[in-house]
């Protein structure tokens, strides 16, 4: 009988019974953590359509794919399906819902003195390499001035060869 249900109301089922017997999968919030979290994800407002999803089933289904780097489309049916968690993630990021979960965890961690704030930060920093990183030929112009003298100072301050990002940072160096 439940293999007639749609997708998503077997989720819903399954989140609801492993709820209930206590137990709790990888990667999902707790009771706890959902009652923190709760309050900080926007409600849908939505009149017409489908009926709203579980923010609970779409945030688990958020921390499933960052925990485990997957593609959007590997994501397991127990959330549902993968546009739809998808479509959240989106929208969460547009209205600043993970903006104000980390102001939120910011405050409680540092009212229990939790957080030391001269060493915390994050990086999502995100760094693309140069076609000539990977072995590619550099297309460089040869219009393109390069001051040898400058360059190999630079390289000589480093302690290594010369190569066109030194020539960028000299005048700084200097």
């Amino acid at each position: 009988m439940s293999r007639n249900k749609k997708p998503a109301e077997r989720a819903h089922k399954e989140q609801s019974r492993t709820r209930r017997l206590g137990q709790l999968r990888r990667h999902e919030v707790t009771d706890a953590q959902w009652n923190f979290l709760q309050r900080l994800i926007p409600p849908r407002t939505a009149k017409t359509g489908r009926p709203p999803s579980d923010p609970r089933i779409m945030l688990n289904g958020m921390m499933w794919i960052l925990r485990t780097g997957a593609p959007w489309r590997d994501l397991p049916d127990r959330f549902g399906p993968w546009q739809t968690v998808y479509d959240h993630f989106g929208t969460w990021r547009g209205k600043g819902v993970y903006d104000r979960i980390l102001e939120a965890l910011h405050i409680r961690l540092d009212r229990n003195g939790r957080i030391d704030w001269d060493l915390w930060c994050i990086d999502g920093s995100s760094v693309r390499a140069a076609r000539a990183a990977a072995g590619a030929d550099k297309k460089v112009s040869n219009a393109t001035n390069m001051s040898q003298k400058t360059t190999h100072w630079v390289a000589r301050a480093a302690d290594s060869q010369a190569s066109s990002t030194w020539l960028l940072t000299a005048a700084a160096c200097r």
